[in-house]
């Protein structure tokens, strides 16, 4: 394939919501072939329904493999010999089935390096399970397959405003069980290092939120802050990295203290989701971080209230794709320097000199 723009694998999700709509709205604007090379994993005769249903001008090339996709066309790869049948509005099983095929063809195709990002139209988390997908969601059935034994890290962003969650998708009665201080460490240094590599900040700023109302009122109703937060957050603070609180959430938020910090990480889905979804929603991204493949997706669901009916508005699908393309910069470029790195350099403390000194040691 003679092409050097980065190649997008995008799955088609549910296949009764408003995926394809976003999907093609995002690419009716040709300046996004300029960016890109999309390779849509669905179903050609299911998006062409769409398109008319919705009367959605974009033109699509149907392909075989992804070796196939063409520069400047958005390009479709089948993904399942079974016919299809679109239900708008409606939790199916089939479509479900049909989500799982995209994604996992798709999986298989980024193992074969045949794509560099992939974005994810939004699934029904209940229709997709089965023998062969028994997880709570995306981030999880994506570190399992092509994680490579690293921890994923579910970040919620717009621009500078950036949430992450050391608990996903569990009930909400076993976030205390669940809740250590190993693995707040964890999410705090995956998502220090997410901030340095995928964004670009040298020394990123990361805020907690506490678990219990009013970070637990010096152990009145509650000690998780106490035991397991701030001794999480003093740790990471000794090694190096700036992170501060644990705020109390409620306040945090409506005080706008969050506008002084590179990113912000939530004790559970909800605290972290709420306010983020209600400030920014319209354009939000889920990034999946930690993995080595660049995973974004759209911050809304399936919205089946309004599939169908071509209101959808495609603005945070495609925010999702230029997260994804980003984020793949900056990881090629973090690569090329630390592949190169220059020698050390620094002031002797001791030395009155003022002058330069060069470390003997070429690399780390």
């Amino acid at each position: 394939m003679e092409n050097n723009k980065i190649r997008v694998g995008i799955t088609q999700g549910d296949i009764n919501g408003v995926g394809y709509e976003v999907i093609l709205k995002a690419f009716s604007d040709p300046a996004m072939l300029d960016l890109c090379t999309p390779i849509i994993y669905g179903s050609p005769k299911v998006a062409a329904y769409h398109r008319k249903v919705m009367n959605i001008s974009t033109n699509f090339s149907i392909i075989n493999s992804a070796e196939e996709a063409l520069p400047e066309r958005v390009n479709i790869i089948n993904c399942s010999a079974e016919e299809q049948k679109v239900e708008l509005s409606k939790p199916t099983t089939e479509a479900g089935h049909a989500a799982f095929c995209a994604l996992e063809t798709a999986l298989s195709d980024y193992k074969k390096k045949l794509f560099d990002v992939l974005v994810t139209a939004p699934i029904n988390k209940y229709t997709i399970q089965s023998d062969d997908f028994h997880f709570s969601g995306h981030t999880e059935y994506i570190e399992e397959r092509v994680g490579e034994g690293r921890k994923a890290l579910m970040i919620l962003l717009r621009d500078d405003f950036r949430v992450a969650l050391v608990t996903g998708h569990i009930p909400v009665n076993e976030i205390p069980k669940v809740l250590t201080k190993e693995l707040i460490m964890e999410k705090i240094e995956i998502f220090h290092r997410s901030l340095k590599q995928d964004f670009g900040i040298d020394n990123p700023r990361i805020a907690l939120f506490a678990l219990n109302p009013h970070a637990g009122d010096e152990g009145l109703i509650g000690d998780e802050e106490q035991t397991i937060i701030a001794p999480a957050i003093k740790e990471m603070t000794g090694r190096g990295i700036q992170c501060f609180g644990p705020y109390p959430a409620d306040g945090f938020m409506g005080a706008g203290t969050y506008r002084y910090f590179d990113g912000i990480l939530a004790m559970y889905h909800d605290q972290g989701l709420i306010p983020f979804k209600t400030l920014a929603m319209s354009e939000g991204v889920n990034f999946t971080a930690g993995l080595p493949i660049v995973r974004t997706s759209p911050a809304h669901g399936t919205a089946y209230d309004i599939a169908g009916k071509g209101i959808a508005s495609e603005s945070s699908f495609r925010q999702a794709i230029y997260v994804a393309l980003d984020v793949y910069r900056n990881r090629c470029i973090e690569k090329e320097i630390s592949a190169h790195p220059l020698r050390k350099q620094y002031y002797e403390k001791r030395d009155d000199s003022d002058k330069l000194k060069l470390d003997s040691v070429d690399d780390e």
